[in-house]
C-alpha cells in the first residue's frame, strides 16, 4: 500500500492522516467546496475537489470518490466513519475497481451493518438479544409483537445509526402513527423505511465491545461504558466500564464469539443493553472505526487505524488476546458546536481563539485551528477530549 484516498472530513481524516503518514503512506484527501480550507487538505499530501458543499454531491458521492481515487492513483480507501463507511455497495465498487478497502468486508457489513439482520446472526452464534422482531412489514405486525412484547418498546431504523431512526412507543394507541414517522425518518436519512422493534429496556447501562480482526482470528479490546447520552447520541465514553468481573467476561466472549461467528475484518464495536440484573444483551454492531475510538487506544496503547492498515494490507493479527492489556482509566468527551439556549441546534461561526489543553495524559483530536470557520453541512462534532489515568477517580479529576 503506497497511498490511500481518505473519504471523509474532519477529525477522522486528520487522525487517519496521522496513521498513514507514520506508515510512510502517501495521502489524498477529498473535500466538499466547504471544505477547502480545512485542516486535512491544508495537510495531505494531494487534495481533490469532489462536490458541491451538500453530503449527497459530495461525501457520499460514490461516482467522484471512485474518479478521484482512480485519478490520484490510490491503491486503497479509508471510508472513516458516517457518510460511506458502513455502506457495503461502496466497498464492493471499491473493490471492483481493485483498490484496496480498509474496512470490513462487504459481507459483514450485509450481515452485521443492517440491525435487524444481525439481530438474527446473532442468535445463530449464540448471543442474547433484546426480545424483539425482525424487520416489520405492517403496522398489525407491529401491534402483535409489542403486545407479545410489552409496552414500553422502541422502533428503530434497520439501517440507523447516530442516534436517527428511534422511537419510543408507550402505549398501543401511540404506535400506529410512530411505525409510519419512523420509516419516514428511515427513509430520509438513510434510504431505507424497513423498521423492527425491541422491548424497551429502562434505565439500563449502554455498554460496547472493540474488536479487531483479520477474517481468521478476533481479539476484543475490552470495553467501553457509553451510558451518557442525549437523543441517543453519545456524549461521554469511558474505559473500562464498571461492570462486574463475571458479567464483563461474559460480555468479551460473546461479542467475540458473534465477530468470529461471520470472519469479521478490521475494527467493529458491538453494542450491548446490560440491565440492573447484569443481564447483557446484543442490540448493534458498528461495522467500522467509531468515534470513540481513543478511549481504547489509551487503555491498551494500540493504535486502532494502524492495524486497519496492516490488515487491509494483507497482515494477519500478530497480537495475543493474552497480550492485550488493559491499564488504568480513560474517559472522553465529544466536543461540538451547538447552542446549548437554542435547544443544542447546531452552531456555525469563525474560530476567533483557540487554546487546548495538554499534559501528561491528556489528549485532543480535532481539525480545528484559529481562524477555521465551522461550516453549517456536516455533523456539529469539533473534536474529542480524552484524558488517563491510572483510576477512574485519578482520571475523573484530571478531567475536570
Amino acid at each position: 500500500m503506497k497511498k490511500v484516498l481518505i473519504a471523509n472530513r474532519g477529525e477522522i481524516a486528520l487522525r487517519i492522516l496521522r496513521a498513514a503518514r507514520e506508515l510512510g503512506i502517501k495521502t489524498v484527501v477529498v473535500h466538499s467546496e466547504a471544505d477547502a480550507e480545512s485542516l486535512p487538505v491544508l495537510l495531505a499530501d494531494e487534495a481533490i475537489c469532489i462536490g458541491p458543499p451538500s453530503p449527497a454531491q459530495s461525501y457520499l458521492n460514490i461516482p467522484n470518490i471512485l474518479s478521484a481515487a482512480i485519478v490520484s492513483g490510490a491503491d486503497a480507501i479509508h471510508p472513516g466513519y458516517g457518510f460511506l463507511a458502513e455502506n457495503a455497495a461502496f466497498a464492493e465498487m471499491v473493490a471492483d475497481h481493485g483498490i484496496t478497502f480498509i474496512g470490513p468486508t462487504p459481507e459483514n457489513m450485509k450481515l452485521l451493518g443492517d440491525k435487524a439482520t444481525a439481530r438474527k446472526i446473532a442468535r445463530e452464534a449464540g448471543v442474547p438479544v433484546v426480545p424483539g422482531t425482525d424487520e416489520l412489514e405492517s403496522v398489525e405486525e407491529a401491534k402483535e409483537a409489542a403486545r407479545e412484547i410489552g409496552y414500553p418498546v422502541i422502533l428503530k431504523a434497520s439501517a440507523g445509526g447516530g442516534g436517527r431512526g428511534m422511537r419510543v412507543v408507550h402505549t398501543e394507541e401511540e404506535l400506529e402513527r410512530a411505525v409510519l414517522q419512523t420509516q419516514e425518518e428511515a427513509r430520509a436519512a438513510f434510504g431505507n423505511p424497513a423498521v423492527y422493534i425491541e422491548k424497551y429496556i429502562e434505565e439500563p447501562k449502554h455498554v460496547e465491545v472493540q474488536v479487531i480482526g483479520d477474517g481468521k482470528r478476533v481479539l476484543h479490546l475490552f470495553e467501553r461504558d457509553c451510558s451518557i447520552q442525549r437523543r441517543h447520541q453519545k456524549l461521554l465514553e469511558e474505559a473500562p466500564s464498571l461492570l462486574a468481573d463475571e458479567v464483563r467476561e461474559g460480555l468479551l466472549k460473546s461479542a467475540v464469539r458473534l465477530a468470529e461467528h461471520v470472519g469479521y475484518v478490521s475494527a467493529g464495536t458491538l453494542e450491548f443493553l446490560v440491565d440492573r440484573e447484569g443481564n447483557y444483551y446484543f442490540i448493534e454492531m458498528n461495522t467500522r472505526i467509531q468515534v470513540e475510538h481513543p478511549v481504547t487506544e489509551m487503555v491498551t496503547g494500540l493504535d486502532l487505524i494502524r492495524m486497519q492498515f496492516l490488515i487491509a494490507d494483507g497482515e494477519p493479527l500478530r497480537l495475543r488476546q493474552v497480550e492485550v492489556e488493559l491499564k488504568g482509566h480513560a474517559i472522553e468527551v465529544r466536543i461540538n458546536a451547538e447552542d446549548p439556549d437554542k435547544g443544542f441546534r447546531p452552531a456555525i461561526g469563525r474560530i476567533e481563539t483557540l487554546h487546548w489543553p495538554g499534559g501528561p495524559g491528556v489528549r485532543v483530536d480535532s481539525h480545528l485551528y484559529t481562524g477555521y470557520k465551522v461550516p453549517p453541512h456536516y455533523d456539529s462534532l469539533l473534536g474529542k477530549l480524552i484524558v488517563w489515568d491510572t483510576s477512574r477517580d485519578r482520571a475523573i479529576q484530571r478531567m475536570r
